[in-house]
C-alpha cells in the first residue's frame, strides 16, 4: 500500500510542470475552443435527441439549455458590467456570497 501512495503522490498530487494550466490568450485558440464547445454541444444534443426520440422532451431540453445559457450570460456579463461594474467574482459561489451579503442601499 505505501508504494501505491507514493505513485499517487508523484503522479497525481505533485503536479508535474507539464500539467500546469495556463490561460489561453491567442485569439485563434480561443475561437477554436468556442467552436469545440459548440461541436460538443451539437453532438451530445443530437445523440440525446436520438436516444430519447420524444419531441416534447427534446423541446424541454432545448428550453432548459437556452435558459441556463441566458442565466450564465446574466450572471457573468450583465451583473458585472451593468449592475455593479466595481465588483469582480470568479464563480457562482462568489456571486451568491456577494448577492447575499451586499448591503441594501
Amino acid at each position: 500500500m505505501p508504494h501505491l501512495q507514493k505513485i499517487l503522490y508523484n503522479h497525481l498530487l505533485k503536479r508535474p510542470s507539464y500539467l500546469i494550466v495556463m490561460d489561453i490568450k491567442n485569439p485563434t485558440l480561443l475561437k477554436l475552443k468556442g467552436l469545440l464547445f459548440l461541436l460538443l454541444g451539437l453532438i451530445s444534443g443530437g445523440l440525446l435527441i436520438t436516444i430519447v426520440s420524444d419531441w416534447k422532451i427534446a423541446l424541454l431540453w432545448g428550453i432548459s439549455v437556452w435558459a441556463f445559457a441566458r442565466f450564465y450570460y446574466f450572471a457573468f456579463y450583465v451583473l458585472e458590467h451593468y449592475a455593479d461594474p466595481n465588483f469582480r467574482y470568479s464563480g457562482l459561489v462568489d456571486l451568491m456570497k456577494y448577492l447575499l451579503t451586499k448591503k441594501r442601499g
